[in-house]
């Protein structure tokens, strides 16, 4: 399979000349409501449409997510294949918000859903889960790595629940989310000016000196706007790891909807606060 440039250089790449911003499209009920529109796939696709108009061709990543789109069946699929397709055309880079894990053939099957270059949903990294086993992601990772893609392996998520699991204590005294991050920056080791292999680290967590977040790859973010998170905690929570953060920001973002003009307001004031917080870090 012949890849494309590897996607850490990419995102390091559209970071810098975009500014470090992703924009979720989250097309849900409450959402599709606000906007004036119905929940149904000619809502879903209004929406959706919209958000690449008003902003792919101007933010580093749109990060779509898929269990909106999947909820309305084959239909609903369609509109996040031509949603992928469109926001990548217009230079975007995509990061599919699937969040799968498993093991064996189906992982390797969940990798060439979105993953493999030829596939309908192919995009350019992937949400993943690693609680079957780092090693379970085996498939997604070789994948990923052949087709110049990348992953967000959740790592240190924002909702309460996650702490049971990722704040458990192995053996060797490190827990589990600190164990995620050793894996992946073993994945990024040599690798310049960015890894591909990503960590999701919420952003509404505080302070994180504790943990070693210079894994040479992406900190995707989420938490920045209606979950209470801003900008300026950015370097307060990842320290000199703040220049690969890439922070989320989605209601913050699309609640200016359905106004195309106001939704690239919106992101620009986002990319361009995030810019200076980072720079002046």
């Amino acid at each position: 399979m012949s890849g494309l440039e590897p996607f850490g250089a990419r995102l390091r790449r559209a970071m810098d000349e975009r500014g470090p911003l992703c924009v979720g499209i989250d097309p849900h009920a409450s959402l599709l409501a606000e906007w004036g529109l119905n929940d149904d796939v000619a809502g879903l696709e209004r929406f959706s449409r919209t958000v690449v108009e008003a902003v792919a061709d101007r933010v580093a990543v749109l990060k779509p997510q898929s269990a909106f789109f999947e909820r309305f069946g084959s239909r609903g699929v369609a509109v996040l294949e031509r949603s992928v397709a469109e926001a990548r055309a217009a230079g975007a880079l995509v990061v599919m918000d699937a969040k799968r894990g498993d093991i064996g053939s189906t992982m390797a099957a969940y990798a060439e859903s979105f993953l493999h270059k030829d596939a309908p949903l192919f995009s350019d990294a992937l949400t993943v889960s690693p609680y079957l086993g780092y090693g379970s992601l085996s498939p997604a990772v070789a994948l990923a790595r052949e087709s110049g893609a990348g992953l967000f392996v959740l790592a240190l998520t924002s909702n309460p629940e996650g702490g049971e699991v990722q704040h458990a204590v192995r053996s060797d005294g490190r827990n589990v989310g600190a164990t995620m991050l050793a894996h992946l920056a073993a994945e990024n080791t040599g690798e310049e000016p960015l890894g591909s292999f990503g960590a999701v680290v919420g952003a509404t967590l505080g302070d994180l000196s504790t943990y070693d977040l210079d894994i040479n790859g992406p900190l995707l973010a989420p938490g920045i706007g209606a979950q209470g998170a801003t900008p300026a905690d950015l370097p307060g929570a990842f320290g000199a790891a703040v220049r690969n953060v890439v922070p989320n920001v989605s209601r913050g973002v699309l609640r200016h909807g359905p106004d195309v003009v106001a939704l690239r307001d919106a992101a620009q004031r986002f990319a361009e606060e995030i810019r200076q917080v980072v720079t002046s870090s």
